[in-house]
């Protein structure tokens, strides 16, 4: 009988992204690019030519391409931490709240009232393995 892949009980909850020492080493250039944004000048000059200054930072591609998109989710996937990311979605002006909403496909009133009421509902969000019959 051949042995079931194991799966990390981490990397099984729906919706969840867990920033774990991989995903800091992977993301660690794109959370110090989100870092330089503290600063005035470096605001900036990103905003006045993105590209070229994603440039400065070893990242790769895809990284460079999800922060061009504003692509939350992607970003957090491919190493980035939702608090290094503020960096970069504050100098959008855009709120934690807004980010967050657009990563759960709600409104930013709807995500608002599911947060006032507890957040998420636990039926079908402990393990995505619930979901695999």
């Amino acid at each position: 009988m051949a042995d079931k892949a194991v799966v990390d009980p981490f990397e099984d909850i729906p919706g969840t992204t867990l920033f774990n020492a991989e995903r800091s080493r992977v993301g660690y250039h794109l959370n110090m690019f989100c870092m330089s944004l503290m600063k005035k000048a470096n605001r900036e000059e990103f905003k006045a030519n993105e590209d070229l200054y994603l440039r400065k930072w070893p990242m790769t591609d895809e990284q460079r391409e999800a922060v061009l998109k504003r692509d939350w989710g992607r970003m957090i996937q491919l190493g980035g931490n939702v608090y290094f990311l503020s960096k970069l979605f504050s100098t959008d002006g855009l709120s934690f709240q807004f980010v967050a909403a657009s990563m759960t496909g709600m409104t930013q009133e709807q995500y608002a009232e599911m947060m006032l009421h507890g957040g998420r509902k636990v039926d079908g969000n402990r393990s995505n393995s619930e979901w695999v019959k």
